[in-house]
């Protein structure tokens, strides 16, 4: 049993919480938060925890084997690393840092003290994505794709009243090509690799993050567009194109519903049967990691090779983190 410490305490650590505790590999142990309040409220629901408001404590712990953070961006790095550094396996949100250098960082790091660094991104994992990759072959000579994640942030009222959210500030390294973005970046990355040539667009808010953008990728016959925006919604799903089918993907994130259309043929559902709480798969995986000490899983590759594309889509859209000035 992996006895799990969290740091951060929102809506996305009890979905973690949640799915980790269901795949009965884990064992809830403790609770880091800056403030012992939000520590005690957030404990409370899942019963007798350790809280720890000093991140020395959690580095010393004898109660954790692994930690998920969850914290705002910017703090991934300096975490991650101490975590890493005092014998603790990390299991990070993504994007797993600001920028690649400092991903790079925290690879060799987890190498150099033979720890676990995981980037939590979902999509890689689910049966879904399985179903995708499966299907490919079958589409022939792939020719256009197009990957769309667009979701109005609730945030966005907030910041248009003059407010500060996180979400759109830079010195938490957010903005939508990071917060969103990142999914459909991820899903070319880890179906094709890293294109031969990328470019990238975006509008600017006057916070100085983007609110939202395109990006094209071109690979050897083929080209990936990703549309994303914290600023508008979208039903449009994705899509794969070849010269002998397609692939629609709805809610390419979660992997809700793969359809596929053979050129001369019916539309198909192949969609793969999947638990709700779709972050299953991805603690499922991390303790796999664990269990095998595998330092050096394929993930990595992925996200070394993302945080490349992300720092170049920011240099190209003139989008600057306080962090790329430390690294």
């Amino acid at each position: 049993m992996i006895k799990l410490a969290i740091i951060g305490t929102n809506w996305i650590t009890e979905k973690f919480i949640d799915a980790a505790l269901q795949t009965g590999l884990y064992q809830l142990s403790a609770v880091y938060s800056r403030s012992e309040e939000k520590a005690a409220q957030f404990a409370k629901k899942y019963g007798d925890l350790i809280l720890y408001t000093d991140i020395n404590q959690l580095l010393n712990s004898s109660v954790v084997d692994a930690v998920y953070i969850a914290s705002p961006n910017s703090l991934h790095f300096e975490q991650a690393k101490q975590l890493l550094e005092s014998g603790k396996d990390v299991i990070c949100e993504k994007p797993l840092a600001s920028n690649y250098s400092q991903v790079r960082t925290l690879i060799e790091t987890a190498k150099a003290h033979n720890q676990i660094i995981f980037e939590a991104l979902k999509s890689y994992y689910l049966p879904n994505f399985d179903r995708i990759k499966s299907y490919l072959p079958k589409l022939g000579k792939l020719r256009k794709v197009l990957l769309s994640y667009c979701q109005y942030s609730s945030r966005y009222q907030l910041y248009l009243d003059g407010q500060n959210p996180n979400t759109f500030n830079p010195a938490f390294s957010n903005g939508s090509i990071m917060d969103i973005g990142v999914y459909p970046l991820n899903v070319a990355v880890a179906l094709w690799g890293k294109p031969n040539h990328i470019s990238a667009d975006a509008l600017l808010l006057d916070s100085g993050v983007d609110g939202h953008g395109t990006v094209l990728m071109k690979y050897d016959g083929f080209d990936v567009v990703i549309w994303h925006s914290k600023v508008s919604d979208s039903c449009l799903a994705s899509e794969i194109q070849g010269e002998d089918g397609s692939l629609i993907i709805e809610h390419l994130s979660v992997g809700e519903k793969v359809l596929y259309k053979p050129r001369q043929g019916e539309l198909q559902d192949i969609t793969a049967l999947q638990i709700d709480n779709e972050m299953y798969y991805e603690a499922v995986k991390f303790a796999k990691a664990i269990e095998q000490r595998d330092i050096d899983h394929q993930g990595l590759t992925y996200s070394l090779i993302s945080a490349k594309l992300l720092t170049e889509i920011r240099q190209q859209t003139g989008v600057i983190f306080p962090a790329d000035k430390l690294s």
